[in-house]
Formats: C-alpha cells, sequence, structure tokens
C-alpha cells in the first residue's frame, strides 16, 4: 500500500495529472470523490479546487498526527516525481529542470487560460458562455498557443516535448492537448502535436487517463 488518495472527480483534468502520474511512477493511488464546498475540503485546500493529494506515509510540518496533504495538480505532480526520486520525470540538473517546471507553469496558466469559454461552450454547454465572438476568439486563441506547443515539438527534435526524455512536462502538456483535440472546434493542422499525442498513447497511464476518461 502506497498510501497515498487524491481527492476529486474522475473527469477533472487536474486529477487525471495526477492519476496518470502515478501510473509512470508504480504508485498505488486511491481516488475518492469529494464535495468542495465543505468546511473539512476547504480545511485541506482553501481554494475549494480539485485535486487535493493526502500522503499518509508522511506528516504535515505543522502537526505530526496529521498526514501531509497538498493542492495544486502540477506541484502534486512534483511532489510525487521527487518523492519516488524519478529524474527522469523531474531532472535534477537545474536547467533541465527549469525547462521541465517552465512548460509546466505554462500548461497551467497560458495554455488553460487560452481554452476556457471555448471549452466551457463547445464541450461543457454552458448557458453563461454563448457569445459567439468570444467563442471564435477563444477557439483562435486556443489554435495560437496550441500552435506554440507544436512548433516547441519541431524544435526538440522529439519524440517529446523536452526531447529524447519523457518528462512531466508531457505529462501535464498530453492532457490539454487531448482537450483540445477532443473539443469540436475548427482544429489548426499542427502535425508535430497529432504525432506527439500518437505516441503518448502507447503509454498506459495515458491510455487510461487520456480519451478513456473524457475531454
Amino acid at each position: 500500500m502506497s498510501g497515498l488518495r487524491v481527492l476529486g472527480r474522475a473527469t477533472s483534468i487536474n486529477v487525471r495529472k495526477v492519476l496518470w502520474t502515478s501510473v509512470e511512477l508504480g504508485l498505488e493511488m486511491i481516488r475518492e470523490d469529494v464535495d468542495v464546498t465543505t468546511d473539512t475540503f476547504r480545511v485541506l485546500n482553501p481554494n475549494a479546487m480539485m485535486p487535493v493529494l493526502i500522503d499518509a506515509t508522511a506528516t504535515a510540518d505543522h502537526d505530526a498526527g496529521t498526514p501531509f496533504s497538498m493542492w495544486e495538480s502540477n506541484s502534486i505532480c512534483r511532489y510525487l516525481a521527487h518523492r519516488e526520486g524519478r529524474i527522469d520525470l523531474l531532472p535534477d540538473e537545474p536547467r533541465r529542470r527549469a525547462l521541465v517546471e517552465m512548460w509546466m507553469d505554462w500548461q497551467g496558466g497560458e495554455l488553460n487560460n487560452s481554452w476556457r469559454y471555448a471549452f466551457m461552450a463547445t464541450v461543457r454547454k454552458s448557458s453563461l458562455h454563448q457569445d459567439p465572438a468570444q467563442i471564435d476568439a477563444g477557439v483562435a486563441n486556443w489554435n495560437r498557443h496550441m500552435a506554440m506547443l507544436d512548433a516547441q515539438l519541431v524544435r526538440s527534435g522529439g519524440p517529446f516535448v523536452l526531447g529524447a526524455t519523457f518528462t512531466l512536462a508531457d505529462v501535464v502538456l498530453g492532457l490539454s492537448a487531448h482537450r483540445w483535440r477532443a473539443a469540436p472546434i475548427a482544429h489548426a493542422a499542427l502535425p508535430a502535436v497529432e504525432d506527439w499525442l500518437g505516441r503518448l498513447l502507447e503509454r498506459p497511464g495515458f491510455a487510461a487517463h487520456g480519451p478513456a476518461a473524457g475531454p
């Protein structure tokens, strides 16, 4: 038993990052649904957002009797990789590590924000996101950001985001790229992204927590 739990719904892209990372690390991760509006959950994450990781094998700094917990999906993935000593996924060489974290941070900020309106409109069918002009602008912005990823894959020489070695950058960007590909929008022609997504499907973690889990 690994003593690891992730709180959050199975369809959440951020929960799926943690689940895929766990597969890459060979860790048993128990996923639990949770009501993020409760006071109990807000103690774990005051943002009231999923996921939250609970590691029963470690204790919180402020209370030796409390299991260690943390939020922010990309930080959770980094923690797990470091916990397991996987310097292939998260290098210890400063420059290499900085590049992995740079692309992870870009995914969590710039790329995620680029698709928000268009995704809510076209996939979630949100009644609050149905302005045609904003949808068109959102799709264009989403494609523009994905083109940046396509250019990086060409520049790195592949087969992965940072070259020859699969890293956490591929995990977090792979799920975002799958979401882009699965959305019912006009897609830019990005052959490097398409080839890369095909290679990712060969990895059991992406096969289980990427396309099989939804957009």
